[in-house]
Order: structure tokens, then C-alpha cells, then sequence
């Protein structure tokens, strides 16, 4: 078992510590679907063990623990975790990273991360999860990824983008770059499934201040960025219908020597 001590978080990641409620809230779960995708691929039923990294509130921990298999959650930020916990009080809760996973050798059968990868240092959490998942393990990342296209979300994301810096970011595929250069993983399968939320006005509000970058500017200007996207939805029907497309990833463990 490693140490995580040395392996900070990112410093925007931080504001996930007082947006867990907004999170908890607003951010969608998963569809139906992904559940039987990731029960059947990870082979997740009882008396099979899988890990959630950067599990936050526990959206993606549900969907596991819901296949019957033994969860293991790990999430760094601990507001989240009290949210986890309070959730899913019978799954076991980690404090750790994914670079330094606090599990032994070869503990698990399977590694999940949800919406999550992007903040990682892929370089080094790939042969972490390595490390923690047996022989023939697999893993899979889930990301809910909101398409632009559809008028509310990119209103929604020209509210937000102003305000990211140099957060890091799903949608600019870098996150990929380590799994192209490692020789631990092999890719597998990939999908997408159609997923839609159903908010309140005061939910499409939460949604925007679940983004890490929102939760962590300063009171006045978060105070804007949440005024803007009350009088975006003000007037709105509800419930205010958000689409998602679900993509799902999917990587086999490979032995060193291959």
C-alpha cells in the first residue's frame, strides 16, 4: 500500500470542497444502460471487487454498487467524501489520489473513474491502477459530456468558459495522451449513450456552481457567474430538460512484458 501524502490535488479541484451539496444536487447520474455496459464488461457482480477513483459524491458508486460487487470508493476532497459517505454508508471510503491509490497489490478486479481522469497525472495514475488490479482487470472511465450543440447547454457553457483558466478539461482529449503512451493498457471498446436531466430552475443554477472553477472564484464573481445563469433560465418550463451523451471507455490490463 502507497502513501498519498506527497500528491496534491489540483489547486481548482479544491473548490469541489464547498460545491459537493451543489454537486450532489445537480450534477446527472448515469443512464440504466451504462450500468448493464459496465456490469457485463467489468464482469461486476458478487464476490468480484472494483474500485471507484475520484469518486466524489459517489454518482458513478452507486451505479456499481447497485451490480452487487464489493466497491472500494477513493476521493480526495473531503466534502465530497462526507456526501459519499452519507449516501452509500456501506461502501468502504478511501482518503486518496489516483497517482498513490491507498489499496494493496493486486486487491482488485476491476478500476472505475467517473468524470475524473482529466485531473489526473495520466503518467503516473495509469501504472497505480496497474499496480491495485489483477491480472486480466480491466478499467473503465465514464464521462457525462454535455453537447454544446443544444442551445441551453452551450448558453450554459458561454456563461462558464470565461471563468476556466487553466482548469483542466474533458473535452480537449488530453487526458487521452497517457493511455497513447503507456504499455500497461490496452484499449478495448468504446460508446455513447443518450442521457437526459431533468432540473428546476434553481438545479440548472446548482449545476453551473458544481464546476470546480465557479465554486472556487471569489464570492462577488461567483455571485455573477449564478446571476447570469438564473435570468438564462428564468422564464424557463420546468422541468428544464438537459441532454448528456454518456461516453464510456474501456482498457484491458496488460502484463509488463507485453
Amino acid at each position: 500500500m502507497r502513501n498519498n501524502a506527497a500528491v496534491a490535488i489540483h489547486p481548482t479541484a479544491q473548490g469541489f470542497e464547498t460545491a459537493a451539496g451543489d454537486y450532489e444536487r445537480a450534477r446527472p447520474d448515469y443512464p440504466e444502460e451504462a450500468r448493464r455496459w459496465l456490469a457485463e464488461r467489468l464482469d461486476l457482480r458478487p464476490g468480484r471487487k472494483v474500485v471507484d477513483i475520484a469518486a466524489g459524491t459517489g454518482k458513478l458508486t452507486r451505479v456499481l454498487a447497485a451490480t452487487g460487487a464489493d466497491v472500494v470508493a477513493v476521493e480526495p476532497v473531503a466534502g465530497m467524501r462526507a456526501r459519499l459517505a452519507s449516501a452509500l454508508p456501506d461502501v468502504e471510503l478511501l482518503d486518496g489520489v489516483a497517482e498513490t491509490i491507498p489499496l494493496r497489490d493486486a486487491s482488485v478486479d476491476a478500476a472505475t473513474v467517473g468524470q475524473a481522469f482529466h485531473w489526473f497525472d495520466g503518467d503516473r495514475a495509469l501504472p497505480e491502477i496497474h499496480r491495485v488490479t489483477r491480472e486480466g482487470g480491466r478499467l473503465a472511465i465514464v464521462y457525462n459530456r454535455r453537447p454544446l450543440e443544444h442551445p441551453l447547454q452551450g448558453a450554459l457553457e458561454a456563461i462558464l468558459s470565461p471563468h476556466r483558466g487553466q482548469t483542466p478539461a474533458y473535452p480537449d482529449g488530453r487526458w487521452r495522451d497517457a493511455f497513447a503512451r503507456t504499455r500497461l493498457w490496452a484499449p478495448v471498446e468504446e460508446t455513447e449513450l443518450p442521457h437526459l436531466q431533468l432540473l428546476d430552475r434553481e438545479g440548472v443554477v446548482a449545476r453551473a456552481a458544481s464546476t470546480s472553477f465557479v465554486a472556487d472564484l471569489p464570492s462577488d464573481r461567483r455571485a455573477e457567474v449564478l446571476a447570469q445563469v438564473r435570468a438564462l433560465v428564468k422564464g424557463h418550463p420546468e422541468p428544464i430538460q438537459l441532454p448528456y451523451v454518456c461516453e464510456l471507455f474501456l482498457w484491458q490490463r496488460l502484463s509488463p512484458a507485453q
